[in-house]
């Protein structure tokens, strides 16, 4: 469908009888009260396009409120967290903004389809709910034996679908949130073995989505957000979902598990409904342009001139993808003024960075070797060909915020010099959950973040390169090196600190998981069968596909202190001084 009527039965993107506010209150309870006054609200999608359910915030807000009289009879008390699985349904809102109104903390956690093997999952549901300490569950219907397996030894006071939660007899009195108070936790999406659940209070939330609806996107009055993004991280939480509850947006969703096998659903919403803002990380804008190019009838009835955003995030940013998608899609009428890159991170609520709303991508080319922190180490050029990297500017900070370039001494560096990024402002976490040692190693005193990742400033602009962190991030998911080594480790024979989870280098510059192996072995079918059966482990234990590649017993680098240096191992293996053994 092509033209200014919206699909049959969703809420209407403008809306005359409420005045749009920009976040401005101090709770998300009295923002979703504001925005039940008025006729907006959330659709879900199925990955075919169907409307599944449409709810205006105020139908919304009144499921919520009758959640939450709910949860407080049944004894959950304030600050209490339940484990909510985050699949992409209208269970999903009304559950997460009922537990604000009875003062408990909401978790999302992923859906199994977005993990790997059920083992490993049932494995990471059981140590996220230790983590958090979670007294309750919320999970489809279809997922009630999982939660059952993963809870065996946690102390719940109730498990069940939101049916069997508004199923309970008997109505408790509301218990309204104030400002300071957490409002939920968000725990990275690929942390299983070591997970850190961030805190964020109601005051961190509405700075932030006020400081992304008003200065990031700079929402209008006749924006319509449509989102594939899960509601388990942060840029598909807080930045598809909460932003468009505290700025009063009409937003459409489909389902995360259906994007990868019909991507093409994405963009022919945004065509029906008219959508103008939406947000993926690379990838997302990859597989469109690569499904389009496998279709002949791909643009049929497809009109994409009314997106004016098209968030960038959640990823290293790749121009030669993005360039790629406006090339292909420019035939029906997208911008590639329409991109805007940025930066955020779950620690800060979720954004920090905005480039500049229709300007699209721009670019700085830097050395390859001094991104790297050595200018001897080139990978994929020789001595006498510098290789260079485009580094996309990711836009001028959040008027919150306070950023800073610090050198390894932790002085500040002057502009253009690369460093660790800090950052300072309302929107940064209160912490880790339970997690004070964790806590203080990123977070000072004087509420300074060590965001763990790399860039420069020009003026003004921030500029991200790398993460000095060993997180490893491939299509816009985060994985832990900690959790792909200790999955390894459980093979028979190998022992801890015989393995290293880095990334390198892989087609387009795309990043690609490899764990490199200490191994003796001389025989190649051993070496063969050992490289098959680690592949195949860690895939089942993590959902990761992981590169294998064998190395000398005792030739992975140690820190003085005699630890694992997962950064010199990846430095030395793309250099050639560490050299893979033949399997």
């Amino acid at each position: 469908m092509v033209g200014n009527e919206l699909i049959t039965g969703v809420t209407p993107t403008l809306d005359d009888s409420l005045p749009r506010r920009m976040a401005d209150f101090p709770t998300l309870t009295e923002a979703l009260d504001y925005a039940a006054k008025g006729k907006r609200g959330v659709n879900f999608f199925s990955g075919r396009g169907d409307l599944v359910e449409a709810l205006t915030w105020a139908e919304v807000r009144e499921k919520a409120v009758a959640l939450a009289k709910k949860l407080t009879a049944m004894g959950f008390e304030r600050g209490d967290r339940i484990a909510l699985i985050a699949q992409t349904s209208a269970d999903f809102v009304v559950f997460f903004l009922g537990c604000q109104y009875a003062s408990v903390l909401p978790v999302p956690l992923p859906l199994p389809t977005s993990f790997g093997g059920k083992d490993g999952y049932i494995n990471q549901l059981n140590g996220q709910m230790k983590s958090c300490e979670a007294t309750g569950v919320m999970a489809p219907a279809f997922m009630q034996d999982m939660v059952e397996q993963a809870s065996t030894d946690v102390d719940l006071r109730f498990s069940g679908a939101l049916s069997d939660y508004m199923a309970y007899a008997g109505d408790g009195d509301l218990a309204l949130p104030s400002p300071d108070d957490l409002s939920y936790l968000q725990y990275s999406s690929g942390s299983t073995r070591f997970p850190h659940g961030v805190a964020v209070t109601h005051r961190s939330l509405l700075s932030n989505t006020r400081g992304m609806g008003e200065h990031g996107v700079q929402m209008r009055d006749d924006d319509r957000c449509v989102s594939w993004l899960p509601f388990y991280h942060d840029m598909g939480l807080v930045g598809t979902f909460l932003t468009t509850v505290t700025s009063q947006c009409s937003v459409d969703f489909i389902p995360t598990e259906e994007y990868a096998r019909r991507p093409l659903t994405w963009l022919r919403i945004m065509s029906a409904n008219r959508g103008t803002i939406t947000y993926s990380p690379t990838f997302g804008f990859d597989i469109c342009t690569r499904r389009a190019s496998l279709r002949a009838n791909a643009m049929d009835d497809l009109d994409l001139s009314s997106v004016r955003v098209a968030g960038i995030g959640g990823d290293m940013i790749r121009p030669d993808v993005m360039r790629a998608f406006a090339d292909t899609f420019a035939k029906v009428g997208f911008s590639e003024n329409a991109f805007l890159p940025s930066y955020g991170l779950a620690e800060c609520t979720l954004g920090v960075s905005f480039g500049e709303v229709g300007k699209g991508i721009s670019i700085e080319r830097v050395e390859e070797a001094r991104l790297a922190g050595e200018r001897h180490i080139l990978v994929n050029g020789a001595a006498h060909e510098p290789r260079y990297r485009e580094v996309v500017n990711c836009g001028r900070p959040l008027p919150e915020y306070e950023v800073e370039i610090r050198d390894e001494d932790d002085a500040v560096v002057d502009g253009g010099v690369v460093g660790r990024v800090f950052v300072r402002g309302t929107s940064v976490m209160a912490g880790y959950f339970n997690d004070p040692e964790t806590t203080k190693a990123v977070l000072s005193e004087d509420r300074w973040l060590d965001t763990g990742d790399m860039g420069f400033l020009k003026d003004g602009d921030l500029f991200i390169v790398g993460r000095a962190k060993d997180l490893i991030i491939v299509n816009g998911r985060n994985h832990w090196p900690q959790d792909i080594e200790w999955a390894a480790e459980q093979l028979p024979g190998v022992k801890n600190g015989d393995v290293a989870a880095i990334s390198v280098p892989g087609e387009n510059a795309e990043e690609v998981p490899m764990i490199l192996a200490q191994f003796g072995v001389r025989d190649a079918s051993e070496r063969a069968r050992f490289v098959d059966d680690m592949k195949k482990h860690i895939q089942r234990e993590t959902g990761i596909n992981c590169i294998i590649e064998l190395v000398p017993p005792r030739s992975l680098p140690r820190t003085s202190s005699g630890k694992l240096s997962r950064s010199k191992a990846r430095i030395q293996y793309l250099s050639g001084r560490l050299q893979a053994l033949a399997s």
